[in-house]
């Protein structure tokens, strides 16, 4: 018999999260990425959460989103304006399991609510394939200086579906 997902749960980012979702960001990069970034490109990336100040002010000053799992942070997501996916890190125990989807899904939806026809993403090589699957398309690709290191990433962008209400008449200006 196959076991059930557990439920993702999110919540908004409170200053106590910060030491936790460093740690998470550390993780995601160190263990989830191998197959992409060298050890180097990995420690260089991972040490932009070793000052916990200047990342939890990262976090506070964006819309910060936490996925939890029986009430345990496991990932987080954060919209950078209205529509940039600015961070998007699970841990690597909890990868798979549907919070990096429910993330997407909730920061899509808050950036379409702040009236924004699109969303954009500077994604890691790691992560292409899951933002392709989602509709983002590949916009440019883009080389990120971290220390000595240099990272490849790609900026993705997908422009939601323009929806009219019934009654609603598109061709008639209001």
């Amino acid at each position: 018999m196959a076991q059930a997902m557990p439920k993702v749960g999110l919540r908004p980012y409170l200053p106590a999260d910060t030491s936790v979702l460093a740690s998470i960001f550390v993780a995601s990069v160190e263990q989830l990425t191998e197959d992409d970034y060298s050890e180097a490109q990995r420690e260089a990336w991972a040490s932009t959460a070793e000052d916990e100040d200047k990342f939890g002010k990262r976090l506070a000053g964006q819309l910060t989103l936490v996925a939890t799992i029986q009430s345990s942070p496991v990932g987080f997501a954060s919209l950078k304006g209205a529509d940039h996916l600015d961070l998007l890190y699970v841990h690597p125990s909890a990868a798979r399991q549907g919070v990096a989807t429910s993330l997407c899904e909730a920061i899509e939806k808050l950036a379409a609510a702040r009236g924004t026809k699109f969303v954009t993403a500077d994604v890691s090589d790691t992560a292409q394939q899951f933002f392709a699957r989602r509709g983002y398309e590949g916009q440019q690709r883009n080389s990120i200086s971290i220390g000595d290191e240099w990272l490849a990433t790609t900026t993705m962008k997908k422009t939601f579906a323009v929806t009219t209400l019934p009654g609603d008449n598109p061709g008639k200006p209001s």
